[in-house]
């Protein structure tokens, strides 16, 4: 399962073989979500911790751009390249 970002204890990860619409899967401490591209979360249980949420959302605006480029590789069977971590 390839990781794209790691952050304050938060891994973010796309994965091959994806359905559309685009999205990245985090986890956090036994939580985990779906975001879609823009931070928005779609589903999951990991808005029980409110920090993880704000954090997850504020680095997938400042990453919109890589995450968009992350997907089209995906679908081309490209590999992922890494996104800088929130710091």
């Amino acid at each position: 399962m390839p990781y794209i970002s790691i952050f304050f204890g938060i891994i973010i990860r796309m994965f091959y073989n994806e359905h559309d619409p685009p999205h990245f899967h985090a986890y956090y401490q036994g939580l985990d979500g779906i975001f879609d591209l823009k931070g928005n979360l779609i589903k999951g249980n990991i808005e029980k911790s409110k920090t993880a949420l704000k954090l997850i959302k504020e680095w997938a605006e400042l990453h919109k751009k890589e995450l968009e480029e992350n997907w089209e590789r995906i679908k081309k069977g490209e590999s992922l390249r890494k996104i800088e971590p929130l710091k």
